[in-house]
C-alpha cells in the first residue's frame, strides 16, 4: 500500500464538513503542546510558592518521559477500547493530573501529577495523528496533518502568553484548573464526532489481529527518554556524553525486540524494502534540528540582552515559519514535486541554522536580533514545507493495509523520541562548548544546522519512487 497520489480537498471542506473531528485530533495536540509551554513559563511563580527549586529540571523531565511512553501504547489502547473511549480516557486523566497540579502543596506533588499529564497527553497527542486516517477522507489527510502539526505553532504563542498572564495575577495554580476545565468541554464534544467502535481503514483486517500490549517496547523507550532527558542534568561533559550514549542503545535495543516482538509499537514494514523506515528517519532528523529551539530564548536574553517576553517571543519564530509553511506546502498535488520538496527541506532547514551561526554575537543590535528571527523563520520553513507530506507517506507506505493504524499512530512516537534526543543533543553542544555564551551559541547553531543537512540523505531515499512519477 504505497500509494501516494489522490485528490486533494480544501481546508474549506476540512473546516466545515469535518470541523468536529478536526477540532478533536487537532486540540488533542493543542492540550499536549499548549501545557508544556504554560508550565515553563509558570515555574517561577510555582517554586516561589511551594519551594522545591533543586527538582526544577524534572517537572518538564518526566512529563517527557510519560508522553513517550504512553506515545508507544496508542495502537493498541486505539484497538481495545476505540477512538471515542480511548480520548475520552486520555482527557479524564489529562483533567484529573491537571487538578492535582493546580492543587499540589509540594513540589514532589506537582511532578506527580505532572508525570500523569504527560502519559494524558501523550496519549491524545498520539491519537491526533493515528485517527487522522479514520476520521478523515484521503483527499484531507495532508490538510488535517497540517492542521494537527499546526498546533505546536500555536502553543508556542498561546502557552507563555496564558502562563504570563496568570503568574502575573499571582494565580497559577488556576491555569492548571484551566487546562481540566478545556479537557471537560473538549470531552463534551468527544462523543458527538468520533465513533465508538474501534477505528480501522481496512474492514476487519485488524480487529482480527491479536492485541498485545509492546511491554518491553515501552520499557526500553522509556529508559531511553529518560536517559536523554536528563542528559542536559550533570554538569560533566562525560556523563552528559554517556547518558546521550546510553539513550541511543537502549532505542537501538527497542527497535530490535520491536522487529522480533508481536506486540511492536512500529509497523512490520519499517523492517521491509519499502520507503517507511527512511519516512520515520527524516522525521526524525527533523525533529531533532527543531529542538534547537530549546536555548533561543536563553540566548536571546543573553547576548541581546531581550526581556524573558521578547526572548520567549524569539523562540517562538521557527514555530511560526513551521505553522505558515505547511498550511502552505498542504496544497500540493503533485507527487513529483511534493519529492523535491521533501527532499530540500532538510536543505532549507540548514541554511537557517547556518545563517543563525554566523550571526550569533554578543550585545547584539536589533538589526542582528532580526536576523536570528529571520534564521528561525527560515529553519521553520525548511521542516513545515516537508511534514504534512511525511506523516500521509507514513500512513500509507506500508506493506500490509492492517498496519496502517500501527504506522499512524507511530508518527507521534518518533516525534516524541526524536524531540527528546535533540534537547538532550542541545544540552551536550551547550554544556560542552567552550569560549563563553557566543561561542555556545554558535556551536548550538552549527551542530543542528549539520543535523539538517545529513537528513537530506534519509529524504532522499524515503522519495525514490515518487520522484520518478510521470507527473
Amino acid at each position: 500500500m504505497t500509494d501516494t497520489t489522490s485528490e486533494t480537498g480544501s481546508w474549506r471542506e476540512l473546516l466545515t464538513s469535518y470541523l468536529g473531528p478536526s477540532t478533536v485530533l487537532a486540540g488533542g495536540v493543542g492540550m499536549y503542546a499548549t501545557n508544556e509551554f504554560l508550565t515553563i513559563s509558570l515555574l517561577p511563580s510555582t517554586i516561589a510558592d511551594i519551594g522545591g527549586a533543586r527538582l526544577y529540571a524534572w517537572v518538564t523531565t518526566l512529563y517527557l518521559v510519560g508522553s513517550v511512553v504512553a506515545a508507544t501504547t496508542v495502537n493498541s489502547v486505539l484497538r481495545r477500547l476505540g477512538a471515542r473511549s480511548s480520548f475520552l480516557l486520555g482527557l479524564a486523566v489529562f483533567g484529573a493530573a491537571s487538578l492535582v497540579c493546580g492543587a499540589a502543596p509540594t513540589m514532589e506533588v506537582l511532578i506527580a501529577g505532572r508525570a500523569l499529564q504527560g502519559a494524558a497527553g501523550g496519549l491524545l497527542a498520539g491519537l491526533g495523528y493515528a485517527l487522522i486516517n479514520t476520521a478523515l477522507p484521503r483527499s484531507l489527510w495532508t490538510r488535517g496533518s497540517a492542521l494537527v502539526s499546526a498546533m505546536w505553532g500555536v502553543a508556542t504563542v498561546v502557552g507563555p502568553a496564558m502562563g504570563g498572564v496568570f503568574a502575573q495575577l499571582g494565580m497559577w495554580r488556576w491555569a492548571f484548573a484551566a487546562m481540566a476545565i478545556l479537557a471537560a468541554l473538549m470531552a463534551i464534544l468527544v462523543p458527538m464526532v468520533l465513533a465508538a467502535g474501534p477505528p480501522t481503514a481496512v474492514g476487519e483486517a485488524v480487529a482480527a489481529q491479536p492485541l498485545r500490549v509492546p511491554v518491553w517496547s515501552l520499557v526500553l523507550i522509556g529508559g531511553a527518554a529518560l536517559a536523554v532527558s536528563v542528559a542536559s542534568l550533570p554538569r560533566s561533559g562525560a556523563a552528559t556524553a554517556a547518558l546521550m550514549i546510553v539513550g541511543t542503545l537502549l532505542v537501538v535495543a527497542a527497535v530490535v525486540v520491536d522487529w522480533r516482538s508481536d506486540a511492536a509499537v512500529l509497523p512490520l514494514s519499517v523492517f521491509g524494502s519499502g520507503p517507511l523506515k527512511w519516512i520515520y528517519l527524516a522525521m526524525s532528523v527533523q525533529m531533532m534540528a527543531v529542538m534547537v529551539d530549546t536555548y533561543v530564548p536563553l540566548f536571546g536574553q543573553r547576548l541581546g540582552h531581550l526581556t524573558p517576553v521578547a526572548a520567549g517571543f524569539l523562540g517562538a519564530a521557527l514555530a511560526i515559519g513551521w505553522t505558515v509553511s505547511e498550511i502552505v506546502s498542504a496544497s500540493l498535488t503533485s507527487p513529483r514535486l511534493i519529492a523535491r520538496v521533501i527532499v530540500a527541506a532538510p536543505l532549507v532547514m540548514a541554511s537557517g541554522l547556518a545563517l543563525g551561526a554566523v550571526t550569533q554575537r554578543a550585545n547584539a543590535a536589533l538589526g542582528v536580533v532580526g536576523l536570528w528571527a529571520a534564521a528561525l523563520i527560515v529553519a521553520g520553513v525548511g521542516i513545515g514545507m516537508a511534514w504534512p507530506h511525511l506523516t500521509v507517506r507514513a500512513m500509507v507506505s506500508v506493506d500490509d493495509p492492517s498496519e496502517c493504524g500501527a504506522a499512524a499512530a507511530a508518527i507521534n512516537t518518533v516525534q516524541l523520541i526524536a524531540a527528546a534526543f535533540g534537547a538532550g543533543l542541545a544540552g551536550v553542544v551547550v554544556n560542552t562548548a567552550e569560549g563563553g555564551g557566543v561561542a555556545a551559541a554558535r556551536w548550538l547553531y552549527t551542530a543542528f544546522a549539520v543535523v539538517a543537512a545529513v537528513g537530506v540523505i534519509a529524504s532522499y531515499r524515503a522519495t525514490r519512487r515518487d520522484r520518478n512519477s510521470p507527473r
